[in-house]
């Protein structure tokens, strides 16, 4: 009976792994070309965002110094910010007739929404960086049984092939996995330099702005 009851569970369990190697392969094909994608979307964002120009930061914050809303909006306007800083910018300087306490809270939402929005995009190839060796494994794995059994049978040809499927999917998960933390390290390496420079920008109008509430008072 207990004999009886081992040989069913083992053979749901290479019914499962046997099932689980096409899904596998699958998905592993889909990070490659996901890859394909990105490493597309990243070069057209280093080239539409102007990745090299350099902004003149300090030049920038002296010169919202003594200026009203409209003016600085023109300083921002003819600046070479990135897009994404510029809008955030103008919607604090809107809402510049709000109280000290309400700015500085509409600052910090600004500045945790952009934080939000370029941590989605890197968590998408940070998650390929992660699964990519782990279905690798699996698809190396899966094959490897009936390559066994094939070999104990003299059957080489089966063994060759099974071999052959595990290797290739080691490869590509390794692969899509490289790819992914290298996108992501310099994805990670820009919005963090874009987020500090916008947190200076943002300080620098909310100091502006306070100035301007206590002369008026």
């Amino acid at each position: 009976m207990t004999g009886s009851m081992l040989i069913a569970l083992k053979d749901s369990m290479h019914a499962i792994s046997s099932a689980l190697l096409a899904p596998t392969i699958t998905v592993l094909l889909l990070f490659v070309a996901f890859m394909v994608i990105e490493l597309g979307s990243l070069l057209v964002e280093a080239l539409t965002e102007r990745r090299k120009v350099k902004i003149n930061l300090p030049a920038l914050l002296d010169a919202f110094q003594e200026k009203d809303a409209v003016e600085i909006k023109k300083e921002i306007e003819n600046s070479h910010l990135f897009r994404r800083q510029k809008v955030a910018l103008r919607e604090l300087i809107d809402h510049s007739d709000l109280p000290a306490a309400s700015h500085q809270a509409l600052a910090r939402r600004l500045l945790a929404s952009e934080e939000l929005h370029y941590t989605r995009i890197t968590n998408r190839t940070d998650l390929v960086a992660r699964l990519g060796p782990m279905l690798g494994l699996m698809a190396t794995l899966i094959p490897l049984g009936p390559g066994l059994i094939a070999l104990g049978q003299g059957e080489t040809k089966i063994l060759a092939d099974s071999l052959l499927t595990a290797f290739d999917a080691t490869v590509t998960g390794l692969a899509a996995a490289g790819i992914a933390f290298a996108i992501s390290r310099l994805r990670k390496r820009w919005y963090e330099d874009y987020l500090s420079s916008l947190e200076a920008l943002l300080e620098s109008l909310l100091e502006v702005f306070d100035r301007e509430r206590r002369i008026k008072e």
